[in-house]
Parts: structure tokens; C-alpha cells; sequence
């Protein structure tokens, strides 16, 4: 198996040109699948769980004639997570108290004060009263994205976690539903693609109308996700996987080599970049990426993705290295050196920092806590990861004494008048008493 991969170093004249191309990703919008999400978008709104049975028989498989019965009993999802293996039931469990106790962490709660007049302002923050998850079925059975997604959501106090999972030729992933009873999914439906993501946005007769969805899907599920936001929301509108290491160079070559193939297995079009200023390092692992290729399942999906997207970069030193970084926002970004506290102040942008050469990306996909869902495509300049605070919402509180009201009420109707708003103006003026009412007739 081929195991081509370039070689840049930022001393190349043209490097700043080849940098650019590397990290140039524009997102390939099918006319085909926009059409088709659209039509199916619209039979779902209009025809309900009709449409829903007939897309289920036609894409999975599965005929049944009366909706109700895609809904799967939580019994067998109790069913699906007492019958795993002993061990890997309790792999499940360590991740899913470390994902929700480093989301306990994150819990907004509602503030208010009081000024020195009586008035009191303050926000309020509740959570959503019902969400929606998205879980890939068949082969991309993620039974981790449901721990990532369906916690948060729980620990935000959603009153209501729906989660829909294709079942094609009605194969179950006992994995998946387990993961769904340990997360505390409230229901869960076996119906996938655009068609439940329209389900899941407008609501049908057997599937309740949510208030947000998220979840990873393929071209279908992303463009049903864009379409149906402001009728709900979203989490994101997921780019290919990324990972850059930066790396001094003292790290195992076998380990770094392993990380990049990490996230090159998910596709073709993900992208692994290694940053390091010696170049005898970069050798080293160039010669491990051709030694342990041949030993990886997805050999074919890693080769193409490294040598499409893939690059192993020379820097000039740790500082310059860092800067490339802020420039790229990885999705992930692993500070493989020998003191990674001494440099992460120098990282603005990234959706997730592993710290120092234990911390390997696969880590934060499973199990170490934080949220495995994270901007992408140079987003984390203003994204950040999924967390409890996408599943919740802040009302500001507003209670005006009656001398705040005075006073306000001056200054309200004062930029109200110039911004040729009266109605605003009067309104604020009514609470002001006859004596300040220097514009009413």
C-alpha cells in the first residue's frame, strides 16, 4: 500500500502558497442530494408519519404499517445494555460518568442584582424543553457519538431527549441502544436520513417536534440539518476530521505516525498535519507512516487521505509552529512536547488541546470527558465544542422600580426621540412622571 504523504518546510519560498492549498476545503453541495432532501423535507411536512413509513421501506428496508411501531421500548434498550460483555459494558459506563462529570462542570446558572433605586436585572437560564439526536445507523454505528450527544443534553435538564437511528434491513446495534439507556434517551425511533431530521423539525403524529438537532449523518442528514435551522436548531454543519500535531520531536515516531492515521481512517477527505522543526523527527515518522500502513484495516481510506490532505511540515521552531496553528483552528490539536504548559498559551484557536505525549487524540473521543464534537474547517476562530450550554438558554430579567423608571425613562425617551421612534419615547415617558414630560402635548 502506498504511503505518500508530502514534505514542506516554511523556509520554501512558495511555502506560504502551499500551506494555503493544503488547507483549502470547499464543501461540495450535490445538486442531486439538495434536491432530494428538499422533496423529502416537504413530503414529511405535508404527509407526516406516512411519508415517514414510506422512506423507512424504501432506504432501510423496513415495512411496517402503522408508525408507531419504529419506536423502539426503553425495556429493550435495558435489554440491549445488560446483554454486552462484561467489559465493554463497563468501558460504557467509565466513559459515560466521565463525559457527565466534566459536563456537570459546565452548567450555567441564572444571576441577577440589584441597584442602588430597587431596579433588578438579572438573566434566567432554563433548558430546552426537548431535543433531537441524530445517531448514524448500518456500519457507522457510533455508539460514543451517543454518549457525547445525549449527556450534555441531559445534564442541561432537557426534559426530553428524542434519538433517531436508522436500522437497515432492521438490524438493531445493540451498542447503540445500550449507550442510549445508559445516557438516559427518552425515546428512540428507527428511522434515519433527511427524513428524520424533518421529523425530528416539524413533527409528525408519532414523533414530537424538538427544539434542537444534533448529531453526525452523511451528505443527506447535513443537508436536511441546513435546510430545517430556524425552524430549529442545530449543533453544526460538520466539515471532514482533522488533526494537527505539534511536536518537539521527543515523541515516540510509532505513536505520532498512529495519531495521524487516527483521524485519516475516518475518510478520504479528512486531514492529519505533523509541525515539528526537526526534520530528522519528520524522517522517522515518515518511515514509520510506510512500515504500519500495511497493518491497518483501513489502509486504502488512510493512504488517500494522507496524500490528499496529509502533510508532515518542518518548521523553523515551537513559536513558529504555534503560529500556523492559530492560522489552520484545528478541530483537533495535539501539543505533543515535553512542557505543553509552557506553549498552550501561545494557541488561540482549536476545538480540543491534547496535552503533552500521553494524551492522544482517540482519548478524547471516548472517554477522557470533554465533548468529542467540535468545530471544524477553521471554525474554532469562533466556534467551540458541544457542550451543556447548547442546551440551554438565558432570558434577561428586567424589573424597573419606580425612581429606575424615571431615570431610564429620560434616557430612553431621549435616544428613542433620535432615532425618530415616538411611540418608544411616549412609552418610556408615561413612567416618568408630568414633570419630565417636556414631549407630550
Amino acid at each position: 500500500m502506498s504511503s505518500q504523504i508530502r514534505r514542506l518546510s516554511s523556509a520554501q519560498s512558495d511555502f506560504k502558497a502551499q500551506f494555503r492549498a493544503l488547507l483549502a476545503y470547499e464543501e461540495q453541495r450535490d445538486p442531486h442530494v439538495e434536491s432530494a432532501v428538499a422533496d423529502i423535507i416537504h413530503a414529511v411536512r405535508t404527509k407526516g408519519d406516512e411519508a415517514l413509513l414510506e422512506y423507512t421501506k424504501r432506504f432501510d428496508r423496513v415495512d411496517v404499517s402503522d408508525a408507531a411501531a419504529l419506536e423502539i421500548p426503553k425495556d429493550e434498550l435495558k435489554r440491549a445494555f445488560d446483554s454486552l460483555d462484561d467489559s465493554l459494558r463497563a468501558s460504557l459506563q467509565t466513559a459515560a460518568q466521565r463525559v457527565r462529570a466534566f459536563h456537570e462542570r459546565q452548567v450555567a446558572e441564572s444571576w441577577e442584582y440589584t441597584e442602588a433605586d430597587g431596579t433588578r436585572l438579572g438573566q434566567r437560564v432554563t433548558p430546552l424543553d426537548r431535543a433531537g439526536l441524530y445517531v448514524p445507523g448500518g456500519k457507522a454505528a457510533y455508539p460514543s457519538s451517543v454518549l457525547m450527544n445525549a449527556v450534555p443534553a441531559k445534564v442541561a435538564g432537557v426534559q426530553e431527549v428524542i434519538m433517531v437511528v436508522p436500522t437497515p434491513s432492521g438490524v438493531r446495534n445493540p451498542i447503540v441502544l445500550a449507550a442510549a439507556w445508559l445516557a438516559g434517551v427518552d425515546r428512540v425511533f428507527t428511522v434515519g436520513g433527511a427524513q428524520a431530521v424533518a421529523a425530528l423539525a416539524y413533527g409528525t403524529d408519532t414523533i414530537p417536534r424538538v427544539d434542537k438537532i444534533v448529531g453526525p449523518g452523511n451528505a443527506y442528514v447535513a443537508e436536511a440539518k441546513r435546510r430545517v435551522f430556524g425552524a430549529v436548531g442545530i449543533d453544526m454543519i460538520a466539515g471532514p476530521s482533522e488533526i494537527l500535531i505539534i511536536c518537539d520531536g521527543k515523541t515516540d515516531a510509532d505513536w505520532i505516525a498512529m495519531d495521524l492515521f487516527s483521524q485519516a481512517e475516518h475518510d478520504e477527505m479528512a486531514q492529519s498535519i505533523l509541525l515539528c522543526p526537526d526534520a530528522a523527527f519528520l524522517d522517522q515518522v515518515q518511515a514509520s507512516i510506510k512500515r504500519l500502513m500495511d497493518t491497518m484495516p483501513r489502509a486504502t481510506v488512510i493512504a488517500t487521505s494522507l496524500k490528499n490532505r496529509g502533510a508532515l511540515i518542518q518548521v523553523k521552531d515551537l513559536d513558529e509552529a504555534c503560529a500556523l496553528s492559530n492560522e489552520i483552528a484545528p478541530e483537533h490539536l495535539e501539543l505533543s512536547v515535553q512542557d505543553p504548559d509552557a506553549w498552550v498559551g501561545k494557541l488561540r484557536h482549536a476545538g480540543a488541546i491534547f496535552m503533552g505525549p500521553y494524551s492522544s487524540e482517540s482519548l478524547g473521543d471516548y472517554c477522557a470527558g470533554p465533548n468529542h464534537v467540535l468545530p471544524t474547517a477553521g471554525t474554532a476562530r469562533f466556534s467551540s465544542p458541544l457542550g451543556v450550554y447548547d442546551f440551554q438558554k438565558r432570558s434577561s430579567l428586567i424589573f424597573a422600580s419606580r425612581d429606575g423608571a424615571r431615570v431610564l425613562g429620560e434616557v430612553a425617551a431621549e435616544l428613542a426621540y433620535g432615532e425618530g421612534l415616538p411611540a418608544h419615547a411616549r412609552s418610556a415617558e408615561y413612567r416618568v412622571g408630568p414633570k419630565f414630560r417636556k414631549n407630550q402635548e
